[in-house]
């Protein structure tokens, strides 16, 4: 094969793969728990469109037809005789086509756009998710299953004497989580699975069989002897083979937006979400609001300082008297926060919304609802405002920390208060994030320094995924 890519080795190894069916078990096995996290993500959203990479013999693509039975499925994959099969198996239920996942040639736009083990044979994943992210419908999902770093380690160290491997180096878990479309809500989980095999024999035959034979770019086979000896280490160490999976899903926002919290209360949320309504001629919504005893109130002053008409600016869902949490405040007065009344306006869609919450991340909303709950509810990608000084970076980098570690986006954090550039670059550093801006503090907050301060920030198209 000498002169073909190894793209092109892959492919004719899929085609040829004919006992695929028989031999893919955990290929199945991994496509039916894919197939249930797409479905319960999709609960209560029948999709319309679907789009499939890497369908193979169509495992997943039989479990998606028979689930949603109206919806269009374009099922795709780079080899032309796993389409085949394919199709075989669904006749005219689904579309079928030939297609590298590196270089999609469909049209837009879509509800799903899944792969099961598919992810692991891009050459550059990160850039293919910022082309998929384009690809999905307002609130759309991306659903991926991919290979990590431990797969096949049994059949790695059985052969590490020799010096030759030809399995690829698959990813941490850790690293891939920096791998995702560029504002969607989301994660990659981690998964194992152990494979037994009757023999070594056995096990090489089943990477033949599933066309997943094609080695590294580089590999040296090994010599005969060599290869006996490593056969034998396997069988002693238990003839077993570890599957280590990362399933990734991802949600573009549901509409233009971002959600504008704080790491702590009164760190200028509100200033900055009127600079951002200012700069992006933005909607702005603050869903709750309280201490209205002691001001007007968020929603009238972004109104008057952001200079923006009454309209722009929505009415909240609960507003209440004193300066305290919306659970305490709402208890106050004798009254509860419906959770089901807590839904992201959809008017202007294409608009930008500012959504400004209360306080801090965990600011309670009910009894077991609480700010940071809101925010995952409506993956909107979320903007952090931070004091730029003293004690900012332990209070930053935990709001972060905690954002991530609930796959929400984030746009980038602002640091309101005197520049200061270290605190900034350490932000940008350690916490992996965009500053989006360093806005001084103002000594007079009025509609002038707001169009002041606003002109400081990136404009909605730089940061938005829309």
């Amino acid at each position: 094969m000498t002169g073909i890519s190894r793209q092109n080795r892959i492919c004719q190894s899929f085609n040829h793969a004919e006992a695929y069916d028989e031999a893919a078990s955990m290929q199945r096995y991994v496509a039916r728990q894919l197939f249930e996290r797409i479905k319960t993500a999709q609960a209560q959203h029948q999709p319309a469109r679907i789009l499939e990479l890497g369908c193979g013999t169509g495992f997943l693509t039989t479990l998606l037809a028979a689930h949603w039975p109206d919806a269009e499925i374009i099922a795709t994959d780079f080899a032309p005789q796993m389409v085949q099969r394919m199709q075989a198996r669904l006749g005219e239920r689904v579309t079928g086509h030939v297609m590298d996942a590196a270089a999609p040639d469909v049209e837009g736009s879509f509800d799903i756009i899944c792969g099961s083990l598919v992810f692991q044979w891009l050459d550059n994943p990160q850039a293919v998710l910022l082309h998929l992210e384009k690809m999905l419908k307002p609130g759309g999902r991306l659903f991926f299953s991919t290979l990590t770093q431990g797969t096949f380690e049994e059949w790695q160290q059985a052969c590490t004497s020799e010096h030759s491997v030809g399995t690829p180096d698959y990813p941490t878990l850790a690293a891939l989580q920096s791998c995702r479309p560029a504002l969607c809500a989301g994660s990659w989980e981690g998964a194992c699975y152990i494979q037994p095999f009757n023999s070594a024999r056995a096990f090489l035959h089943h990477l033949s069989q599933t066309g997943a034979c094609v080695p590294v770019a580089g590999y040296k086979p090994l010599q005969p002897a060599a290869l006996r000896q490593a056969m034998n280490r396997f069988e002693g160490g238990g003839c077993a083979i570890s599957w280590h999976i990362a399933y990734g899903c991802f949600q573009r926002p549901v509409r233009a937006g971002v959600f504008v919290t704080g790491t702590d209360t009164g760190v200028g949320k509100t200033f900055i979400s009127a600079c951002l309504v200012k700069a992006w001629s933005a909607l702005y919504w603050k869903p709750l609001q309280s201490g209205l005893a002691d001001e007007p109130g968020d929603t009238l002053t972004v109104t008057e300082l952001a200079g923006a008409d009454a309209a722009s600016c929505l009415p909240s869902v609960g507003a209440f008297q004193a300066s305290l949490s919306p659970e305490a405040a709402a208890r106050a007065e004798g009254a509860e926060i419906d959770p089901d009344s807590l839904v992201l306006p959809q008017a202007e869609n294409d608009r930008p919304l500012v959504v400004e919450g209360a306080g801090g991340l965990m600011v309670p909303v009910t009894d077991r609802l609480m700010i940071c709950d809101l925010i995952v509810r409506w993956a909107l990608p979320v903007v952090v405002v931070a004091r730029s000084g003293l004690g900012t970076l332990n209070h930053t980098l935990l709001t972060l920390e905690a954002l991530r570690n609930r796959g929400v986006a984030i746009a980038g954090v602002v640091l309101n208060g005197p520049p200061d550039e270290d605190n900034c670059r350490v932000i940008e550093e350690k916490g992996r994030v965009r500053i989006l801006a360093q806005v001084p503090h103002q000594s007079v907050v009025s509609t002038e320094t707001v169009a002041e301060a606003s002109r400081k920030l990136p404009s909605w198209s730089d940061v938005s995924p829309f």
